[in-house]
């Protein structure tokens, strides 16, 4: 049965299904290293995963060693992050750059070592199947709202490619390559803009990468008062969501995108989705027609646990069969 469960689809990839090969590489020259061991199982693809914007995101990377490269806009500045298992257990990270500290200190969150999987009891046979099957399974937690918001805030109202896209252009165009050795360079990774670079991109470069009016604005909005937003990484959710919302342009859909990344909460379920409340409806009961309402009607015995409830359905890949055609993609940028 869990077997029909699985299948690599959108939906899938959207739940963050990322593939990590198996494996240990060598370790890099220079950096600052730190040893972890978790205390239950930890699948570095399930668990980082959603913080991957599309398979060419110039801030995240998997090399068939087995490790997974992270590059951020830390506090502290710019870092590099390697994270790597062993055949043990133990996750062997490195970092370089000057937010190596803080990327370290902050390695057990972003890895899940304040989820607790446990509190999740599935009343579903398809999210019985689901949760079974991934029990490596994290929320990642990293610290950084604007990390976060911003890729978010483009993926408002467009396809995910033309999100993709945009993200590549701008960040490739106003990031700054990520700290580290040649093995870092060759991986052509990036480290995001900081608000202040943000809050100064000309409108006809914003028009090029193709971000209508309405997402840039939002996106400068929330890059001048980016020090009260990150101050929601430490709020619990209802907070957070209202610190986060007080910007004109951010949504309950946005916040909600944000929050599950840059605070790991296991309820901060997606309303106001084009798609979420039919895969859901349609997984559950059977409804492919299920609105919001209905979905959080069928999510309320997972309370607390909601946001978890709503990935395992994603990453099971069980969607209702298409109607009508792909939204079609569009670029402002040839306009």
């Amino acid at each position: 049965m869990a077997g029909r469960f699985d299948p690599l689809t959108r939906t899938a990839v959207r739940g963050g299904r990322t593939d990590v090969p198996a494996g240990q590489g060598a370790a890099a020259p220079g950096a600052k290293p730190r040893v972890w061991t978790p205390e239950g199982p930890l699948d570095l693809g399930l668990t980082l995963g959603p913080l991957r914007r599309g398979p060419a995101d110039p801030t995240f990377r998997t090399t068939p060693d087995g490790s997974v490269w992270k590059a951020s806009q830390t506090p502290q500045g710019p870092a590099t992050l390697r994270v790597s298992r062993t055949g043990t257990g133990e996750v062997h990270a490195q970092a370089w750059g000057p937010g190596t500290d803080w990327m370290l200190e902050q390695l057990p969150a972003l890895l899940g070592s304040g989820d607790d999987p446990a509190a999740f009891v599935p009343r579903h046979r398809l999210l019985h199947a689901s949760h079974r099957r991934r029990p490596g399974l994290r929320l990642t937690r990293t610290g950084m709202v604007m990390e976060s918001l911003i890729p978010v805030v483009l993926e408002q109202k467009v396809t995910t490619d033309e999100a993709y896209r945009a993200w590549r252009r701008l960040v490739r165009q106003y990031g700054e390559p990520a700290p580290g050795p040649d093995a870092v360079r060759a991986l052509d990774l990036y480290v995001m803009p900081t608000p202040r670079t943000w809050a100064l991109i000309p409108s006809w470069d914003w028009h090029k990468a193709g971000v209508d009016a309405k997402r840039s604005t939002t996106i400068l909005r929330a890059a001048r008062v980016a020090a009260r937003l990150e101050e929601a990484a430490a709020m619990e959710l209802p907070q957070a969501a209202a610190r986060l919302e007080a910007v004109p342009g951010i949504g309950p859909w946005t916040s909600a995108e944000t929050l599950q990344r840059s605070n790991g909460d296991p309820d901060a379920v997606t309303t106001g989705d084009l798609h979420l409340p039919g895969i859901v409806g349609y997984a559950l009961a059977g409804d492919r027609d299920a609105d919001d309402a209905v979905m959080l009607e069928l999510l309320a015995p997972y309370a607390g646990q909601r946001h978890r409830a709503a990935r395992l359905i994603l990453l099971a890949g069980h969607t209702p069969p298409r109607r009508t055609p792909r939204m079609p993609r569009g670029d402002i940028g040839r306009l």
